[in-house]
């Protein structure tokens, strides 16, 4: 009788293993034109964080905490990126508060740069949009240098954290930084010049080899070309690189071009990755996406940019993005160049007012 249970049980294994295939390695054509319609913001509603004589704004991320809305964004003055925090009611019109981590002492390994970005944000497409911890912390990783101007190689990662990330206090830097450096013996040929952005995300899968899985864009010492890599951690302390060549690469592999700043949300059963382009097509730089179903293997999308320059206030470059969507809108945050101006826009799906 137990083995006549035994022989029940497997074959019901095996009947539910047939009725749910693995998914493909890459994503549909008909579901990569869905996330696109999904995820599109044709209405640009201009610039929201305006830069003051002498700086540039940049990189935005925002979240939900309590009962507002947050902007970490970079500030940079002349001599390197800074940190800073913004904050909003309604995700349209932003105060900002100050600067919440500031460039590392003198002869320090991040002494001219201090860049960074919240990790371990709630993926869900329909989330709450807030950040997650981990051992009661909230997490950051940051682009640290110690030369002055605008990312002057080498930069590096480093790790910081805090209690509170909707106040203005300086977040608590790791004592071992840096923990990604081109120089690293493990590091791949498309890392040796230099590591740019990050975004930190918890797989519950593990199918990439850890609990965080990090993308980030860095640049080769061929022609400082720049593509997206991965890798792996169990604590957002010691990371290991995964793969010998990049997940995002776009262009001539011989010019340089670019292809940076990962963000990713999860819609449906899909991950999706927004990035930014530039010199890989006409134009200047723009924003567009790729998708995923494993977090390994990533189908781009080839047809039109989420964002390109168009207007006034971005008619040099539009990219750079983060994405969320609530109440049923769909908010693109970027990095908006025009001249010498360089500020943070907001595009959306559906006009906001004004």
């Amino acid at each position: 009788m137990r083995y006549g249970c035994v022989i029940a049980v497997l074959a019901g294994i095996a009947f539910f293993s047939k009725a749910e295939p693995e998914k493909p390695i890459t994503v549909e054509p008909e579901k990569m034109r869905q996330i696109f319609e999904t995820v599109k913001t044709p209405y640009k509603y201009g610039m929201i964080l305006t830069p003051a004589e002498g700086e540039m704004l940049d990189n935005p991320s925002v979240f939900r905490h309590g009962d507002a809305w947050y902007m970490i964004f970079i500030r940079f003055d002349g001599k390197g990126y800074e940190t800073h925090l913004a904050k909003s009611e309604d995700l349209v019109r932003w105060q900002r508060l100050g600067c919440i981590f500031q460039r590392g002492e003198k002869g320090a390994w991040d002494a001219s740069q201090a860049d960074g970005w919240p990790a371990l944000a709630d993926t869900r497409w329909d989330g709450p949009n807030t950040l997650n911890t981990f051992n009661g912390r909230y997490w950051m990783m940051y682009l640290g240098g110690g030369k002055d101007g605008y990312e002057t190689d080498p930069l590096s990662t480093g790790v910081a954290w805090t209690d509170d990330p909707s106040v203005v206090k300086q977040w608590t830097r790791y004592p071992n930084n840096p923990v990604l450096q081109s120089a690293d013996p493990d590091a791949r040929a498309f890392e040796r010049a230099t590591i740019y952005k990050h975004f930190t995300v918890e797989d519950p899968t593990r199918a990439c080899g850890g609990r965080f899985v990090n993308f980030y864009n860095a640049a080769d010492k061929v022609c400082h070309r720049e593509t997206i890599g991965m890798a792996v951690s169990d604590d957002m302390l010691h990371w290991r690189r995964i793969g010998d060549v990049p997940v995002i690469d776009n262009g001539n592999p011989a010019k340089h071009c670019i292809s940076g700043d990962p963000m990713i949300r999860r819609i449906g059963d899909v991950w999706v990755m927004f990035y930014f382009g530039y010199q890989w097509k006409p134009g200047g730089a723009f924003d567009t996406f790729a998708c995923s179903y494993d977090l390994k293997h990533w189908t781009k999308w080839d047809g039109e940019p989420l964002i390109k320059p168009s207007t006034d206030f971005d008619t040099v470059h539009a990219h750079k993005p983060w994405v969320l969507k609530h109440n049923g809108v769909v908010y693109h945050y970027y990095c908006a160049v025009a001249g010498k101006v360089r500020g943070i826009a907001l595009a959306t799906s559906t006009p906001v007012g004004k």
